[in-house]
């Protein structure tokens, strides 16, 4: 596959790869990463910009990269999203004058095939360049270049996360409801928002998977929110908000109920019994840290429920590229199959251009 040779190339000659893009042009990818890689060991190094347009951010961001020998892959379809372009101008400066006319070799581009300008830039300077298919928007773009080159380069094997969301595809073609995960995930948001619920809480567990609640997010903030419908995506890492937010999930106005993902995990880290047992925990002996973790899951849940807040816990068999690539699809199917309960297509997000419009407009006025 061109992108594995490509990813090679990019971690060959460079110590760090910048992802220049907002939302889906680079949650999808970050998600993968921060789940299945261990930043701790890691000597190559991905970061994200073009996220926000705070100044502290880039010149931070710059400082740190003038002296890093690194590549930049920019994200845009149309090439001209505000936050994105005007990051990447940066970086394709500082590309520039660091590198000179090698700059042209370090920079690779993913846009639309056939118009842009981006895809304009990328003709003239002679840039690597992939492809977003036409017909997918960002936030569905996890499975195209958008989402594989970032994975490749931080070395994990994109043909197993997609060979995940084939099988995922086979496994939710099922018509019936009683046999097919994801419309009984869409029915279950559904009956809750029928219900008067507007806020749904997307739980994890584990920290490593934070960018997954955020994709999240964006997919089903983004695809269901018209029309004046639509769940509220909100998201948590347990335990570490059942101390800031677990007083108003149990006792306050139940306006939510949660989704929970569960990866199953065997318990490698074994908590050992101490002589003066100083803080009461020996009663923990011979327990590893996941099945504590899965035990506080499961109470959470029960005591939540018993708070009129209702839950469902979303198993996944391994944390690997097969899971995640089965996961992220489940997921998208689910979102879409919601949406058309709904009656809103899932496929726009004529909010976001408004907003765009509006502050083009206040730019404009100040030139």
């Amino acid at each position: 596959m061109d992108i594995n040779k490509t990813a090679k190339k990019i971690v060959s000659n460079n110590e760090v790869l910048v992802v220049c893009g907002i939302g889906g042009s680079y949650l999808g990818a970050k998600t993968v990463i921060d789940a299945l890689t261990n930043n701790f060991k890691s000597e190559f190094k991905i970061i994200y910009l073009g996220t926000s347009l705070s100044e502290d951010e880039i010149i931070e961001a710059l400082d740190y990269l003038k002296d890093k020998e690194f590549a930049v892959n920019v994200i845009s379809k149309s090439g001209t999203t505000l936050e994105t372009a005007l990051i990447f101008r940066f970086l394709k400066n500082l590309l520039e004058k660091k590198y000179g006319a090698e700059a042209r070799s370090r920079i690779i581009v993913t846009t639309d095939e056939f118009s842009g300008g981006l895809r304009e830039l990328s003709i003239e300077k002679e840039y690597k360049t992939y492809f977003i298919p036409s017909d997918i928007g960002g936030r569905y773009s996890v499975f195209t270049p958008v989402g594989l080159l970032p994975i490749a380069a931080s070395g994990l094997d994109i043909d197993e996360f997609i060979k995940g969301a084939r099988l995922a595809s086979k496994d939710l073609k099922e018509v019936s409801i009683e046999k097919n995960l994801a419309y009984q995930y869409a029915l279950y948001r559904y009956i809750n928002y029928i219900n008067g619920k507007s806020v749904e809480l997307f739980v994890n567990y584990n920290p490593k998977l934070e960018s997954l609640n955020e994709w999240w997010k964006q997919l089903f903030g983004e695809s269901e929110g018209k029309n004046g419908k639509g769940l509220f995506p909100a998201s948590s890492i347990f335990p570490k908000d059942l101390h800031s937010l677990g007083q108003f999930i149990q006792d306050g106005s139940k306006i939510l109920f949660e989704t929970i993902i569960s990866f199953n995990k065997p318990g490698n880290l074994m908590v050992e019994k101490i002589g003066n047992n100083f803080d009461g925990l020996n009663y923990l002996s011979s327990k590893s840290v996941s099945e504590i973790n899965k035990n506080i899951k499961i109470g959470t849940a029960k005591a939540h429920f018993k708070g009129s807040v209702n839950n469902l816990i979303i198993e996944v068999d391994k944390r690997d590229e097969k899971g995640l690539g089965y996961l992220l699809y489940f997921l998208m199917k689910s979102c879409v199959i919601s949406s058309y309960l709904l009656g809103v297509n899932p496929f726009d997000q004529p909010g976001v251009e408004l907003y765009k419009k509006e502050v083009f407009e206040i730019m404009n006025k100040k030139q």
